[in-house]
C-alpha cells in the first residue's frame, strides 16, 4: 500500500505506507538527508523518524527554516532534562520545551533548590553528554512502562495519565527517556551551542492553586555568534526590564500578601502616575472630552446586555452575589458606564459629537502566569474615551483621535510605531457579534479613513475586538515586545443593544455610532512601557524628583539651597535637598543612580556668586550656572516636555 506525499512546490510522489521522514528527504537528494533536521506534515512539526501512514503535504526542515530553532531547542531542553536527571536523582519533573525566544525545563527538587551558582556546573555536563553526540531516538512508549520510569513522580504521572492512547511517543537518549516533545535533532551534538540563563519560580500548569515549582531558563543556537548577539540584547532587556528598575528606583511592589496582579505605587511611581494622569486629562478636555467618574461595580445585567458576559466572561472576576437577587461584577470594561452617561439625557444631532472620557479602573481574571510587573496586570486605570457621533462625522472624528494620539506621543518623544488595522476573522465568526453587514461596513469605513489621510498600515485578521474592528497603534517595547499603544474602534452594535438615539435635524430618532478609543492605554502598562524605552532616566516633565540640591556643608550652605527649593517649587519643579550626613561624593552617585535630571551642588562659591554648580544625569562633570539662568532653562524644559524645537509630527501627517 502506498501513500502521496506532496511537496511545498506543489508536485507529488508515492511512497511505502510508513516511510518516515529522513528517508523521504533522502530520496529527493542526499545532500538534502545530510541536512533535514525534522519535517512539517499537514502543518505539524514532526521528527525525522517519524513515520508517514497517509497521504499529505510534507515539508523538509534544516537548519535554515523558521521551525528550525523550535527543534534545537526543544531538544536542549531534552538534554537539560537528562542531566538533572543524573545530577539530582530525587528530582521531579514537570514539563520542559521551547518558548519564542530560547527553552525552559520546571522541576522540583526534593534535595534543595537549583541556584543560579549551579548552572554553569550543568552546562559542563550538558557539553559533556552533547560532545558524545549520542543518538537520540524515538520510541513508542506504552503508558505503563513510562509510569514505572517515572514513579514517585507526581507531575509526569499526571501527564502520563492525560496522554491520549496506550501507547506515548518519546524520546531516548542512552538510558534517559522523556516525552511531549514534538522533534528533536538525531544526534546530541548538533545541540552543541547553547547558554543556560536563569532559575525562576512557575507554578504549575500556570494555575495558582497549584504547587510553586522551579523553571530553568536557557536558550540555543546553531551558531556561536547567533547565540553571542542574544546574549548581548538579554543584557539590554535586564537592564531596561521595568520590573527591575521598578525596584531599583522605588516606583512600585506587589505582594504576595495581597494579591499577585495589584501593584502598590510609591511615592515616585504614584508622582510619574500623577503626572501623565493630569497630563491626558489636560489634553483631551483641550480636545472636547468631557471627563466622568463612574462606578468600578455594575450589576451583571448590565454586562450581559453589553455582550461582555457571552463574549468576555473568562476575563472577569466572578459576581458577586448580594444576597437579595443583585449580582454586583467588577468591570472589566468602561464601555457601558459612558453608554449610561449618553444615556442619562435626551441628545440632539446639534450635540454630536458627545465625548466621554474616563481613567477608569477595571478589573480582570488574568492568570497567575500570565502576570508580570506592571504590563499584566488585575486592577488597572485605562485611559478610556468614548464619542457618539452622526455617520457623517466619523471621518473627521477618526482624524481628531488619530491627532491627538500622535501629538501625545511626540510629548512622550515616542516615534516608532505602525498602524495596524484589525478585522474579524472570516474563518472564525461565532466569537464576534453576528452581523455581517455591520462588520463589513464599519471594516470599509476604517480603511477607507486611513486611506484618506494617506497613513501607511497593515491589516490582521482575527485581531478586532467581539463588537467592531478597531484601528491599532502597535510599538516594539524596549524588550522586543509588540505593544498596542491605543486603539480606535467603531462600534455599530452597542448603540443597537443599548437603544441609543439622537433625535436629528428631521425630528426623527436616529442612531448614533460608537467610537472607542484610548490615547496611551492603561497606566500600568504606559508606565512600564515608558520606564523601559527611557531605561529609567525619565525626560525631566516626567522625573519624580527633577533636581536634588545638595549643600557642600550642612552648616553653612543649607540657608542658600532652602532658597534655590523654594523658588523652583514656586514654578511646580519636583525638587529635594539631600541633608544626610553622608559624603558629598555619595551623594552625588546616589542622585546618579536615581537617574535625577540635575543635580546642583552649591558652596561657599555659588552662595557668594547666586549660582549653581549643575550636574546633569549621565553628565561627566558639573557646570557652574547662573541661578536664574538655571531656573529658567529647567522650567522652560518642563513646560515643553523636555524638549527643544521638535516638530509636530502628528501635524506634519494629517495636515497635508
Amino acid at each position: 500500500m502506498s501513500i502521496s506525499i506532496e511537496f511545498p512546490d506543489g508536485s507529488k510522489k508515492p511512497f511505502d505506507d510508513g516511510v518516515n521522514v529522513l528517508d523521504v528527504a533522502k530520496s529527493i537528494s542526499t545532500s538534502l538527508g545530510k541536512k533535514a533536521i525534522a519535517g512539517k506534515f499537514n502543518g505539524e512539526l514532526v521528527d525525522l523518524d517519524r513515520p508517514l501512514k497517509q497521504d499529505g503535504k510534507l515539508a523538509i526542515l534544516t537548519n535554515q527554516d523558521a521551525d528550525a530553532l523550535v527543534v534545537l531547542n526543544d531538544t536542549a531542553a531534552f538534554i537539560l532534562a537528562a542531566v538533572l536527571k543524573q545530577t539530582y536523582p530525587k528530582m521531579h519533573f514537570g514539563e520542559g520545551h521551547s518558548t519564542a525566544d530560547g527553552f525552559f525545563y520546571d522541576t522540583d527538587n526534593a534535595d534543595g533548590q537549583v541556584t543560579v551558582n549551579d548552572l554553569s556546573t550543568l552546562k559542563e555536563k550538558m557539553m559533556q553528554l552533547i560532545k558524545a553526540n549520542g543518538e537520540i531516538k524515538r520510541v513508542l512508549v506504552s503508558k505503563d512502562t513510562l509510569l514505572k520510569e517515572f514513579a514517585g513522580d507526581p507531575y509526569k504521572e499526571s501527564l502520563i495519565n492525560a496522554q491520549a492512547g496506550v501507547e506515548v511517543p518519546a524520546f531516548q537518549l542512552g538510558d534517559f527517556i522523556d516525552f511531549g516533545y514534538r522533534a528533536l535533532l538525531k544526534k546530541a551534538g548538533e545541540a552543541k551551542v547553547f547558554d543556560l540563563l536563569s532559575v525562576a519560580g512557575a507554578y504549575w500548569q500556570g494555575k495558582s492553586s497549584n504547587p510553586m515549582l522551579q523553571r530553568i531558563y536557557g536558550t540555543a543556537f546553531y551558531k556561536q555568534a547567533d547565540l553571542d548577539a542574544d546574549l548581548k540584547r538579554r543584557s539590554e532587556i535586564k537592564e531596561r526590564d521595568h520590573r527591575t528598575l521598578g525596584r531599583e528606583l522605588d516606583l512600585f511592589f506587589v505582594d504576595p500578601k495581597v494579591g499577585a496582579g495589584l501593584p502598590y505605587w510609591m511615592p515616585n511611581g504614584a508622582t510619574i502616575r500623577r503626572t501623565i494622569e493630569r497630563y491626558i486629562i489636560d489634553r483631551e478636555v483641550a480636545a472636547g472630552y468631557e471627563h466622568v467618574y463612574t462606578p468600578v461595580l455594575a450589576n451583571l445585567d448590565l454586562y450581559k446586555q453589553s455582550g461582555h458576559w457571552d463574549h468576555y466572561r473568562d476575563d472577569m472576576f466572578p459576581p458577586m452575589d448580594m444576597g437579595d437577587g443583585e449580582m454586583l461584577e467588577l468591570r472589566p470594561m468602561n464601555c457601558p458606564s459612558h453608554i449610561q452617561i449618553y444615556q442619562h439625557h435626551l441628545r440632539s444631532y446639534r450635540e454630536l459629537p458627545i465625548r466621554i472620557a474616563e481613567l477608569g479602573m477595571m478589573h480582570r481574571y488574568e492568570k497567575s502566569g500570565a502576570l508580570s510587573g506592571l504590563q499584566r496586570v488585575r486592577e488597572m486605570t485605562l485611559n478610556d474615551g468614548h464619542t457618539f457621533v452622526r455617520p457623517d462625522q466619523i471621518q473627521d472624528e477618526f482624524k481628531n483621535i488619530l491627532k491627538l494620539m500622535m501629538s501625545v506621543y511626540d510629548d512622550f518623544d515616542i516615534t516608532d510605531y505602525t498602524f495596524r488595522l484589525s478585522y474579524r476573522d472570516p474563518q472564525n465568526t461565532e466569537k464576534y457579534f453576528d452581523d455581517d453587514e455591520m462588520w463589513n461596513k464599519s471594516q470599509a469605513m476604517l480603511k477607507g479613513a486611513m486611506d484618506d489621510l494617506g497613513l501607511d498600515y497593515y491589516e490582521a485578521e482575527g485581531e478586532a475586538a467581539f463588537y467592531g474592528p478597531k484601528l491599532d497603534v502597535q510599538t516594539k517595547t524596549a524588550l522586543g515586545n509588540d505593544e498596542t499603544l491605543s486603539t480606535i474602534q467603531l462600534d455599530f452594535m452597542m448603540p443597537e443593544k443599548f437603544h441609543l438615539v439622537y433625535t436629528g435635524e428631521d425630528g426623527e430618532e436616529h442612531r448614533p455610532v460608537m467610537i472607542h478609543r484610548g490615547v496611551i492605554s492603561t497606566m500600568e502598562r504606559f508606565i512600564a512601557y515608558l520606564t523601559e524605552i527611557y531605561k529609567g532616566a525619565f525626560p525631566t516633565w516626567l522625573a519624580p524628583t527633577q533636581v536634588d540640591i545638595i549643600p557642600v556643608n550642612l552648616d553653612l550652605h543649607v540657608k542658600y539651597a532652602e532658597t534655590i527649593q523654594k523658588q523652583l517649587l514656586a514654578e511646580g519643579i519636583r525638587v529635594k535637598i539631600d541633608k544626610r550626613n553622608e559624603k558629598m561624593g555619595y551623594k552625588i552617585r546616589e542622585a546618579q543612580t536615581q537617574k535625577i535630571p540635575y543635580t546642583l551642588v552649591v558652596g561657599d562659591q555659588e552662595v557668594e556668586d547666586a549660582t549653581v554648580s549643575v550636574r546633569p544625569y549621565s553628565a561627566d562633570k558639573p557646570e557652574k550656572e547662573d541661578l536664574n539662568v538655571f531656573l529658567d532653562s529647567v522650567v522652560a524644559e518642563v513646560h515643553n516636555y523636555s524638549r527643544t524645537g521638535k516638530k509636530n509630527k502628528a501635524e506634519a501627517k494629517l495636515d497635508k
